[in-house]
C-alpha cells in the first residue's frame, strides 16, 4: 500500500487529499470529514473508472490513463466535464472542462510530488500532493476530481445563497 497525500487549493479555501493506492485501486477522501468527497478510483490495463462523492452529490470518472496520456469524461455524458491531458518528463499539463470555459491544469513531478496549479491564476487552485507508488497520471487525475469537487462545492453554496 502507498498513500496520496496532499492538499488541493489553500489552507482556508481548500481540500485534503488523502487515499491509499494497493496498485489497482485508489481509495480515499477529498476534503474533510463533512464537506468533503470518497474517492474510489480503479486503474487496470490502462482503463480507469469509478466515483467521486456518494450517491448523490457526486460524479463518476471514466477513460483512460497510461504513462503518456489521460482522457477521462468526470460526471454524465450531458453535465459532464473531460479530461485531457499529456504526461511528459517534466510535468502534466492539459485541459479540464473543455476548451473555452475549461481550466488549465500545469503540474510538476518531482520524484515522488506532483506540485502545481489547476486553473488559471485568478480561479485557480494550489496542487502539492505526496504521491507516494501512486502514478503521476493518476494522482493528476486525482487533483482534478478534487478540483471539481471543490468548484462543485462553491458554485452549490454560491447558488444557495443568491436563491434565498
Amino acid at each position: 500500500m502507498s498513500d496520496l497525500d496532499g492538499r488541493m487549493g489553500g489552507l482556508t479555501a481548500g481540500y485534503d487529499i488523502k487515499a491509499k493506492w494497493d496498485g489497482e485501486r485508489l481509495h480515499g477522501r477529498v476534503g474533510g470529514r463533512f464537506n468533503g468527497k470518497d474517492t474510489d478510483l480503479t486503474l487496470k490495463g490502462g482503463k480507469v473508472d469509478g466515483r467521486i462523492g456518494g450517491v448523490f452529490g457526486g460524479f463518476d470518472a471514466d477513460g483512460k490513463v497510461s504513462g503518456e496520456r489521460v482522457e477521462v469524461r468526470l460526471g454524465g455524458h450531458i453535465n459532464g466535464d473531460n479530461v485531457d491531458l499529456r504526461v511528459s518528463a517534466d510535468g502534466i499539463k492539459g485541459r479540464f472542462s473543455g476548451r473555452i470555459d475549461g481550466k488549465t491544469v500545469d503540474l510538476r513531478v518531482d520524484g515522488q510530488k506532483l506540485r502545481g496549479r489547476v486553473g488559471g491564476h485568478l480561479d485557480g487552485k494550489d496542487v502539492d500532493l505526496d504521491c507516494g507508488e501512486v502514478p503521476p497520471a493518476l494522482a493528476a487525475l486525482a487533483a482534478v476530481c478534487a478540483f471539481k469537487a471543490l468548484e462543485d462545492e462553491q458554485n452549490d453554496a454560491a447558488a444557495s445563497s443568491s436563491s434565498s
